[in-house]
């Protein structure tokens, strides 16, 4: 998905595991972001992987994103992951 879209917030990056990256850890961060057009619009929370995660990204400060949504089954159940995969800043 590629959207205009509003940080709501965002978290502090942190180290995890991953099998992927040289030194077996890679940073991550959460971010939540808004459509844009109202109060109730649809709200997503999104993980920020590797560079991307160190960036600094404010309340209410308007972002062109590209979203990945994909699922996966671990135990039988089914969980969805949104990863950011470009976030660039808006000049307000």
């Amino acid at each position: 998905m590629k959207k205009l879209m509003k940080v709501v917030a965002q978290g502090e990056p942190f180290a995890v595991q991953s099998q992927k990256a040289e030194n077996g850890q890679v940073m991550k961060c959460n971010i939540v972001l808004q459509e844009l057009g109202g109060k109730y619009e649809d709200t997503y929370v999104a993980a920020m992987l590797g560079q991307l995660a160190s960036c600094k990204f404010y309340a209410g400060e308007l972002v062109y994103a590209v979203l990945r949504f994909q699922t996966r089954e671990y135990n039988g159940q089914m969980f969805q992951d949104i990863l950011v995969v470009e976030l660039i800043k808006m000049k307000n």
